[in-house]
């Protein structure tokens, strides 16, 4: 049936849907890529910042010593533009990965169709729909996996680090520290890399019901192919009328022919020479029942015929109207000049003729 919707959809129900915000996404890409990140960079920044945190408490004795505005002023800025330096390659590349997480699932579009009100989006029918339907089954499954995975990295983790610190015994405090650290930044890397694996199935059934959300009929293929490319039968009738008029026009042009080749009956080809203009061109062509109209207009008009067939067949496959002819047919299109010539000096020019062996 024409209504079955079992037909990918077009680059333009793409756009469209694109423009509306339909985009198969999911947002987890983006945010463990950001995680992961945060991961290598945090630690990062948080040893910039504490060494220049270190820096400005090494002033303050001095500063304490001999109090002035203008100096506290310049500790004050230096602290704060540290701080900025310190944290400004983690924001930046939060900012980054976000952009590329958004880039690597299908591109980044403004959908500016959201911003518009839209009654539809009140149905409360549609709301159910998505609270009872398939979407909220993905949605539950996937909150139950994320779950169990998580629980399970970090079962992992703390299985290793307690026995750990429960024989730490007398260790500084700073190696208990280093330890906690280190399994922290390991069960988030860990949680992080489970996570992308996770946001890459997301992603997979997310486009995949997106993309059958965005299915069309054979009509509806149709109905657009109508709107953008025009009605395939209207664009038929106006391709015929051009070259309905294109033909009346070079009908039109017959009359003033100095010769007209033959072949002899299937193709015709129509030439006038101007010797101010440049060399002989070819002002009508056809071949059928527009040959044989061409011939009816040079018999009409008493424009010479001259039976000459591979010349014929080579000036109509070669030239186009109102073209003049290749250089390589000046010969043999002279000598036909040259008959006819001698043909209306003669005063027996209308009519066909071949020429003279």
């Amino acid at each position: 049936m024409s209504g079955e919707k079992t037909e990918k959809p077009t680059p333009q129900k793409l756009k469209k849907a694109r423009d509306e915000g339909q985009i198969g996404k999911t947002p987890d890409l983006g945010a463990w890529a950001g995680i992961a990140a945060a991961s290598v960079l945090v630690p990062m920044t948080l040893e910039k910042a504490v060494v220049k945190a270190r820096e400005v408490v090494l002033q303050w004795p001095d500063m304490m010593k001999d109090p002035d505005a203008g100096a506290a002023l310049n500790m004050f800025r230096d602290g704060l533009m540290g701080a900025a330096y310190a944290v400004a390659p983690l924001a930046v590349s939060m900012m980054l990965i976000g952009i590329a997480g958004s880039g690597a699932q299908g591109g980044i579009h403004v959908a500016t169709k959201l911003l518009m009100p839209k009654f539809s989006r009140l149905n409360p029918l549609q709301g159910f729909k998505r609270i009872v339907g398939m979407q909220a089954l993905w949605e539950g499954t996937k909150a139950l996996i994320k779950t169990t995975v998580l629980g399970a990295v970090l079962y992992m983790q703390i299985k290793d680090l307690v026995p750990s610190l429960m024989s730490s015994g007398n260790l500084p405090l700073a190696v208990l520290l280093d330890m906690v650290k280190d399994a922290v930044i390991s069960l988030i890397r860990t949680a992080a890399l489970a996570g992308l694996v996770m946001a890459a199935a997301d992603y997979f059934v997310v486009r995949m019901r997106t993309m059958k959300q965005l299915k069309m009929s054979k009509q509806e293929i149709k109905d657009e192919y109508k709107k953008t490319e025009g009605d395939p039968h209207v664009k038929g009738q106006i391709r015929a009328r051009q070259h309905a008029m294109s033909r009346n026009r070079m009908m039109s042009d017959v009359p003033k022919a100095d010769v007209v080749l033959v072949n002899p009956t299937h193709v015709a080809v129509a030439m006038r020479y101007e010797p101010e203009k440049g060399a002989p061109r070819v002002i009508a062509k056809g071949q059928g029942n527009v040959a044989q109209k061409i011939r009816d207009l040079a018999t009409e008009n008493r424009i010479p015929m001259i039976q000459d067939v591979p010349l014929a067949r080579a000036l109509y496959g070669s030239c186009e109207i109102g073209a003049e002819i290749p250089a390589e047919f000046y010969g043999a299109v002279a000598k036909v000049l040259a008959f006819v010539m001698s043909l209306k000096s003669r005063g027996s020019a209308a009519g066909t003729h071949r020429l003279a062996a």
